[in-house]
């Protein structure tokens, strides 16, 4: 599964050790970089290759998130694996684990342990809740701290009942953390020529996402309706066609958008001046602008319109996996995707 590349990483070697998703795609993302990525696995191997997947032997989700990788079977509580271990951290760059924080130490891999062999060594260290308080030693997993966090209560809002984000957002994003705080450490280690130990959490991940929603000023009551950074408008619409998505927050894209509609009169409406007078008056406003289906996002052919084509490109029609890869144009255009050979069990 590995893809020779350069980088700016290139040079750099990353010991993996971790499963499921958040990890493993941020030393995803360091291969993407350059760096060499080594995935180090439990002999029976990370969760991630046994989950559900429509691809015959093997695990879909598995493969797209260790992509880029070398690997390496290693069984850790054993002399002889550890020992294997311990010689490669000797001369590594990066070593990223997202264990429970009670588990390293036990297994001789924590990083006072392992800086003693490598001072340069940038210990990255995964947990669910951070390495401390009354949760610390519980498994984190994205949907959970969904709910957790109040990410799931706020998307569910409109639906009245709690709904989760799909797509593993959460983990995605620490993913993204990840590799953004090791890039730093190496940053910080050609000055100092000292490693250095790196905590993330998906705990934090979850509370950082919503940095925009946790301001609270002084007078304000504990359950103050948060800003959801929406301006009434803005959101998916049914379409003759399917759906679209539209973003109208600002005035100039609204007044587009009553264009493309034929109600150009909506722009002189008192309810329609601001995004926030928009969004007091979302009630209203949505069927007004629903009722006209979107006639106007249609081409002169009969087809239907693609992002690119709409005002400003500020809207999208949603379309599935499989025809994003095949027909949109951004994706088309670029070098998005890349082939790599893996053995397929049959």
């Amino acid at each position: 599964m590995t893809k020779t590349s350069s980088g700016p990483l290139s040079g750099i070697t990353v010991l993996d050790l971790c499963s499921y998703l958040a990890g493993p795609y941020g030393c995803t993302l360091l291969a993407d970089l350059g760096a060499t990525v080594i995935k180090i696995e439990a002999p029976q191997g990370d969760m991630l290759r046994q989950f559900p997947s429509s691809l015959a032997g093997e695990s879909r989700f598995f493969l797209g998130t260790n992509r880029g990788k070398r690997a390496l079977a290693l069984d850790l509580k054993q002399p002889e694996g550890l020992a294997i271990l311990h010689r490669m951290v000797e001369t590594a760059d990066v070593l990223v684990e997202n264990f429970r924080p009670s588990v390293p130490a036990r297994l001789g891999i924590d990083y006072p342990r392992l800086r003693a062999l490598n001072p340069r060594l940038v210990y990255c260290g995964l947990t669910g809740y951070g390495n401390s308080g009354p949760l610390s030693e519980k498994g984190g997993f994205d949907q959970v701290l969904q709910c957790l966090s109040g990410i799931a209560t706020f998307q569910g809002a409109a639906a009245g009942k709690p709904q989760v984000v799909l797509g593993s957002v959460l983990d995605y994003f620490t993913s993204a953390l990840l590799a953004y705080g090791v890039a730093a450490a190496l940053y910080h280690r050609e000055h100092s020529g000292q490693g250095q130990y790196l905590s993330l959490s998906l705990l934090r991940s979850a509370l950082t996402i919503q940095a925009g929603r946790f301001v609270w000023a002084e007078s304000e009551e504990r359950d103050a309706v948060r800003d959801s950074g929406a301006g009434g408008l803005t959101g998916i619409h049914p379409t003759k066609d399917g759906w679209l998505y539209i973003s109208v927050h600002s005035n100039h894209f609204f007044a587009a958008l009553c264009e493309l509609i034929g109600r150009p009169e909506l722009t002189r409406d008192p309810r329609c001046a601001t995004m926030r007078s928009r969004a007091a008056h979302a009630a209203e406003l949505l069927p007004e602008v629903r009722s006209r289906r979107l006639r106007g996002a249609r081409r002169s052919n009969g087809k239907s319109s693609s992002a690119i084509e709409c005002p400003a490109r500020r809207c999208a029609p949603s379309r599935t996996c499989s025809t994003t890869r095949r027909s949109a144009p951004r994706v088309s255009s670029r070098p998005s995707t890349i082939r790599w050979s893996a053995a397929i069990a049959r």
